[in-house]
């Protein structure tokens, strides 16, 4: 069956479903790497995308934000950046398959029993909370800011960027 559109899924609603010990056939969580980049240099700006409304984000999404924002940090600040995904999908996300088509009512038997198979994974972010972090040089401010602006049209929800600077101690 093909996937549903996101917009099923964005609106936060119902109980926090995370306990996987006591589900079976839960898929993996799609993001690969939530560290990338060079990780073992302190840089001093850090740059990060917050969520402007509270919403579910799939980890599908976020894996297509991280590999977008890489791509143009590889690209013009090859080990010049630190790139880390903030927040772990821990929500698991159900969906009650039906039959579609011509003749699906004679095998379908509605919505009784719709609980649902697990599907996916999800990120419940609320507002102000950090989904991907950026840590690069000044020299690299432009191309980092470009990185998460891309990053954010990979995701459901509208976002912010958030410029910091650290100091050394």
């Amino acid at each position: 069956m093909t996937r549903k559109p996101a917009r099923m899924y964005r609106k936060i609603e119902g109980q926090v479903y995370t306990r996987q010990e006591y589900m079976g056939g839960i898929p993996t969580c799609r993001v690969t790497q939530f560290d990338t980049g060079n990780l073992h240099v302190s840089f001093p700006l850090s740059l990060s995308l917050g969520c402007e409304e509270a919403a579910q984000v799939r980890d599908t999404a976020l894996e297509a934000a991280r590999i977008s924002a890489v791509r143009i940090m590889e690209k013009f600040a090859p080990n010049e950046y630190r790139l880390k995904i903030r927040r772990y999908p821990h929500q698991i996300l159900r969906e009650h398959k039906m039959a579609m088509g011509a003749g699906a009512d004679r095998i379908s038997s509605g919505m009784r029993g719709a609980f649902g198979k697990p599907v996916s994974h999800a990120v419940r972010a609320q507002i102000g909370m950090e989904l991907i972090t950026v840590y690069t040089t000044p020299a690299h401010l432009v191309e980092a800011k470009e990185a998460l602006r891309k990053a954010s049209h990979k995701l459901p929800i509208p976002t912010q960027v958030r410029i910091r600077t650290h100091t050394a101690s």
